[in-house]
């Protein structure tokens, strides 16, 4: 697995210093594609690979190319790759994974390695490092805590490009029923009482 370790080298490099996606999000996932790994028939290598180059290129979500830092990610892997000598088949699983990764693609990948790298991905929107990379990437976006007249979404439809809070209702506390592993749905179950626990402390304190 020494072409893992210089992977990693090389996406240490690459990355940007956006909090919510950074190498620090990056390696998180890493552990999460490990630990699922580990329950499933898959190449490992290929999940890890995928996993390392997921986010090389990511757009702010106030940027209207957004919803393509997967689609990009997806291309520039292909080029990192053949530096590292991986077969052209290998390159297609792995770019394939990458590319239809995102929650904004809407995709469920068709392959192993996508299903994995999208759970291990999913797992660090979810728990306690969720929350705060709502909030971290909230702050870089200017944007209020909640809608004072309707925090929590009763009465109106999600707007995360607005309100910080609306993220949860808008994406995060759909993921647990969108996993494809066993073992991402029996973590993401576990993260996702953690959203909701929060949610709870936090309609006590500001009604």
């Amino acid at each position: 697995m020494n072409v893992i370790e210089s992977l990693k080298n090389e996406v240490c490099i690459l990355m940007s210093n956006d909090t919510a996606h950074d190498f620090e999000h990056v390696m998180r996932v890493f552990k999460n594609a490990q630990r699922i790994c580990k329950k499933e028939k898959v190449n490992e290598k290929l999940v890890l690979s995928a996993v390392l180059l997921h986010d090389i290129v990511s757009y702010p979500k106030s940027d209207k190319r957004s919803k393509l830092s997967s689609v990009k990610s997806a291309e520039k892997s292909k080029k990192i790759l053949k530096k590292f000598d991986y077969t052209k088949q290998e390159i297609q699983i792995i770019s394939d994974a990458i590319r239809d990764h995102s929650f904004s693609q809407n995709k469920t990948p068709k392959t192993i390695e996508g299903k994995i790298l999208q759970d291990a991905d999913r797992l660090d929107a979810l728990g306690a490092i969720g929350i705060a990379r709502v909030f971290a990437v909230g702050g870089s976006e200017k944007r209020p805590f909640y809608n004072i007249s309707d925090p929590f979404c009763n009465h109106r439809a999600p707007n995360d490009k607005v309100w910080t809070l609306d993220h949860f209702y808008r994406k995060l506390l759909k993921l647990e029923s969108l996993m494809n592993t066993k073992s991402g749905k029996t973590e993401a179950k576990k993260r996702t009482k953690i959203l909701e626990s929060f949610l709870n402390q936090l309609k006590n304190e500001i009604n």
